[in-house]
């Protein structure tokens, strides 16, 4: 029983930090707007650059990431052994904040966080291949994605098989986000980074 009740709370507090929804907090505080009602309508920082303002979508990154790293290590204190299911519900809470009828970010930034404070050793080698696939396809959502699929893989493969099935379900959380990024993908019409939506 006190282990359920260990996931439990490492849940709600998972999905409560990381449902701060920080990229609309900075652009309201900032004077941006409404960060809702421009682009993809999205809270994170790639549909808050699109307000032109990039020290806000910087911020945003960080806090996000911030937020994601914050509920792997509160777990790891208070409740030793829940880090994995932390990880996801704080990245389930930037993509479903209650506090946003459910309509939050894609989930990248919180997931990059959630690796670091995880795995930093793993996390080193998906920024590299974040930034190598970014560079090429100069699209925000194809470096994410690359990012994501990659995770558990690297996580395999540098012996933190504990983590796999974590980084699959957090994967998955991040695709069904970006689905209508992958439905322009395929039909060829999704912006390159510093383009117009």
């Amino acid at each position: 029983m006190g282990l359920q009740t260990d996931f439990i709370l490492a849940s709600i507090a998972g999905y409560l930090l990381g449902s701060i929804p920080f990229g609309l907090l900075l652009t309201r505080a900032f004077g941006a707007g409404d960060v809702r009602q421009i682009g993809s309508g999205s809270i994170g920082a790639t549909n808050v650059l699109r307000t032109g303002r990039k020290g806000l979508a910087a911020a945003t990154v960080l806090l996000d990431a911030g937020k994601g790293a914050a509920a792997v290590l509160l777990s790891a204190m208070l409740w030793p052994g829940t880090e994995g299911v932390a990880a996801v519900a704080a990245i389930v809470g930037h993509c479903f904040p209650l506090w946003l009828r459910f309509k939050g970010g894609k989930g990248f930034a919180t997931a990059a966080g959630v690796l670091l404070a995880l795995a930093w050793p793993v996390f080193l080698i998906c920024a590299a291949i974040w930034a190598l696939a970014a560079v090429v396809s100069r699209i925000s959502s194809v470096a994410s994605l690359t990012a994501v699929t990659a995770a558990p893989v690297a996580a395999w493969l540098m012996g933190r098989g504990d983590l796999v099935v974590t980084l699959v379900a957090v994967a998955v959380v991040v695709y069904f986000q970006h689905r209508a990024n992958i439905g322009r993908l395929m039909r060829g019409e999704e912006p390159r980074v510093g383009s117009k939506p």
